[in-house]
């Protein structure tokens, strides 16, 4: 073989090796270009993923907070019973009240006596042509229930409460009325006292308004002397109207004690500041208004 093939040959192999080496690179740079086009693309799929997921996880968050927001809540009620309404009075004070009609004691109908309830008593003491001695007493009793949507038993029950005591200073018919506070009986209480002008005589009206949590005692008495008897002394009758307005506060509050055998309503039913805490109760033949607002004189 002469020198001049041996140099074309190598020349030729030169050639091959360098169109190789030329041809690896090019692979190489276009693989390069391939995976860096790529990488935005995987990027751009990463961060949608990662966004639809947190707004996710909010739109979850936002609806578990709103299915777990805290219900308005009202302060339960302190009382849950009434006394059975013609046992709040001792034989000794209706003695005094009603001598002649200690039992004569008429309980108002009511569909929840837990809720409402009412007794009334009459007396008569007969003295034939000197005449007689005429007294009526009535208590009803109202308790109110804790709702969310109208408040506190004991707010609805100071609602009823000035209400029984602006009816009481208002009663159609009354003369000379006065009212003062009632201290040491319930939470707060009133006394109502005014006259009125009967075809029978003058009767001396007592209306004693009181609040023991969310219970409204009202207590009715009157007097009057009938065929030529005296009229009774105001005073005195208004003595004993308080003294009857303190026992029955404490009947109200001695049912509700721990341990008391007194009855739970078990219709849970509230009653209502508009309704009448003597529903069925027998009318006094003097009184022509409910009793009872806030403390203050009126002649």
């Amino acid at each position: 073989m002469s020198e001049g093939t041996m140099q074309r040959r190598a020349q030729r192999a030169d050639q091959r090796e360098m169109r190789d080496e030329r041809a690896g690179r090019a692979g190489r740079h276009g693989r390069v270009l391939v995976s860096a086009a790529a990488l935005p693309v995987i990027l751009l799929a990463a961060g949608c993923s990662s966004d639809s997921g947190s707004d996710g996880e909010a739109k979850a968050s936002a609806s578990t907070s709103a299915s777990v927001s805290p219900s308005p809540t009202v302060q339960a009620a302190a009382y849950r019973t009434l006394p059975e309404p013609c046992e709040v009075l001792s034989k000794k004070t209706l003695g005094e009240l009603v001598p002649k009609g200690t039992k004569s004691g008429k309980e108002g109908s009511s569909d929840d006596t837990a809720s409402r309830s009412s007794c009334s008593w009459n007396s008569l003491d007969n003295n034939g042509v000197k005449g007689s001695q005429f007294r009526w007493l009535n208590v009803s009793l109202l308790r109110f229930e804790s709702d969310v949507t109208r408040g506190s038993g004991e707010e609805l029950a100071q609602e009823y409460y000035d209400k029984q005591v602006t009816d009481a200073r208002s009663a159609e018919g009354a003369r000379n009325t006065e009212a003062e506070p009632l201290a040491g009986t319930g939470d707060q209480a009133t006394a109502v006292a005014y006259d009125l002008k009967k075809k029978e005589g003058t009767f001396k009206q007592q209306t004693i308004v009181a609040r023991v949590e969310n219970v409204v005692v009202t207590l009715d008495y009157n007097g009057a002397g009938l065929a030529g008897d005296s009229t009774p002394d105001a005073g005195e009758l208004m003595k004993d109207a308080e003294k009857a307005a303190k026992e029955v506060v404490a009947a109200v509050t001695e049912a509700n004690e721990k341990g008391s055998s007194a009855k739970v309503p078990g219709s849970g039913s509230s009653a209502s500041s508009g309704s009448s805490g003597s529903s069925g109760s027998s009318k006094s033949p003097a009184k022509s208004g409910t009793s009872s607002t806030k403390p203050v004189k009126k002649s």
